[in-house]
């Protein structure tokens, strides 16, 4: 479990008032496995931070259901496109544990931006680290064959494939379940 200073704390450092005023807009809620805290094609700017559990993103057409990211402790879940630019998100995110989050509004943040220049520079530093593992996300799938991914997934979360259906990790990594036992096969 993340406490929510200490998620505030590595993203950036903040004065003792500053993380006072931050930490008071937050609430820490429950929700069960199967919830949706954002569904494609529908605004929600609710910015999220995982204390305990863990969440997928997935888009998902008539076709085909394609999951680009998993969030555990201390990840932040937020739909991109409906926090940053107020549209639909292309995205649903949805608990697969059991999870308890803080959440806090985006006005509420905003208000705390315009107001609290540390916080305003959280806030940057924030968006700087999410793109950052955006880029990370791309590049490995551009660069990497799903065998290399799935090592790096192994190498960097190894608890993730503890706690996550094979299928949904076939889907992360670009393939079919039947190539994944594969790769898992080959690995042992």
């Amino acid at each position: 479990m993340y406490l929510l200073e200490e998620i505030i704390t590595d993203i950036m450092p903040l004065s003792e008032q500053s993380m006072k005023r931050l930490i008071a807009e937050f609430q820490e809620v429950k929700h069960p496995r199967g919830t949706h805290l954002f569904r494609q094609h529908e605004i929600d700017k609710t910015l999220y931070f995982i204390k305990s559990g863990v969440a997928r993103a997935y888009n998902q057409s008539a076709t085909t259901d394609v999951t680009f990211w998993f969030g555990m402790e201390g990840s932040s879940a937020l739909s991109y496109n409906s926090y940053m630019k107020g549209t639909c998100g292309y995205e649903s995110v949805e608990l697969l544990e059991n999870s308890i989050l803080y959440e806090i509004a985006h006005p509420n943040l905003e208000l705390l931006y315009n107001t609290d220049i540390e916080i305003a520079n959280w806030g940057r530093k924030l968006v700087e680290k999410e793109i950052i593992k955006v880029e990370e996300r791309l590049i490995s799938r551009l660069l990497f064959n799903a065998g290399d991914r799935y090592k790096e997934l192994m190498q960097h979360h190894p608890e993730l494939l503890k706690r996550v259906q094979l299928s949904y990790i076939a889907s992360y990594l670009g393939i079919t379940p039947v190539s994944l036992s594969r790769i898992r096969a080959g690995i042992r």
